[in-house]
């Protein structure tokens, strides 16, 4: 990396270097594994997903799950991979900065191909019985955006997590818990209360997941009798509801990419 180059063209030519690591190491593969998952979760999505309340929850849930987890194998392993070369680049003069800007141009690229691929499949199995308005959107459209912030964010936490460990095995070791974490504080299997409560607020499943219901318009499937379940109003099919729940997930992806390359100006102490 040119000493001399400023910050827009150290992160040109970083992102020039993700663009070409993606076809020389032929990662159209990851829309296959995208592609088998998503198929996998259409299989057992019953008739009723999107028509009835606790099968579109279900449904929901297993599509965060499948986001999730695709965004954060995205990028588990891309930093601590590089961790010496990063190391010997950024003392002849590599800005951090520019490096993750880059990285989160490339992932955000690499994670709307991947929602589509999501979305697509969703509305091709599910076609029959699938959201027929949205909120703000035409519902395959939005609940398109949807799955891209769920996975960009997850990504953008694979790279902070990625920041932080020193080796691909780490890495690896970590992934499943941050995974479990996402899944259980999501507030779908258990109820929560109290500090599990405080730290669902924090996860990228819960805001995604009341994003998909919003879209599926959840809270007009209760029904008279289902009294021990209440309409969520975070769940809500509302334009100013869902555009806070896009927000929150931006913000989440924002902030795990600014905490990621404050935590990389370390690199040098190893």
């Amino acid at each position: 990396m040119e000493q001399q180059a400023g910050p827009l063209r150290q992160t040109r030519v970083c992102l020039e270097r993700c663009l070409r690591a993606f076809v020389n190491d032929r990662g159209w593969k990851t829309f296959l594994s995208v592609a088998l998952i998503t198929v996998l979760i259409g299989m057992v999505m019953g008739k009723d997903t999107f028509e009835g309340y606790a099968a579109t929850r279900n449904g929901a849930f297993a599509l965060v799950c499948a986001c999730i987890w695709i965004g954060i194998f995205n990028s588990i392993r891309t930093i601590c991979r590089e961790r010496d070369i990063i190391r010997r680049e950024h003392r002849t003069g590599l800005n951090l900065w520019s490096y993750m800007a880059a990285h989160l141009i490339y992932e955000a690229l690499l994670s709307a191909a991947e929602a589509v691929v999501v979305v697509l499949i969703v509305r091709i199995m599910c076609y029959d019985h699938f959201v027929t308005r949205g909120v703000l959107l035409p519902p395959t459209l939005e609940m398109g955006v949807t799955f891209f912030l769920i996975i960009f964010s997850a990504d953008a936490l694979g790279l902070l997590i990625s920041s932080i460990v020193r080796s691909e095995n780490t890495a690896m070791t970590v992934m499943p818990f941050a995974l479990i974490v996402q899944l259980v504080m999501s507030g779908t299997i258990f109820e929560l209360s109290g500090l599990p409560d405080a730290i669902s607020n924090l996860t990228i499943s819960r805001w995604g997941l009341d994003a998909i219901c919003a879209t599926a318009h959840v809270n007009e499937m209760l029904e008279v009798g289902m009294g021990y379940v209440e309409a969520l109003p975070e769940q809500a099919a509302s334009a100013s509801n869902l555009l806070a729940l896009w927000g929150l997930l931006a913000f989440f992806a924002l902030a795990y990419g600014v905490l990621a390359a404050a935590l990389l100006h370390l690199v040098d102490r190893g």
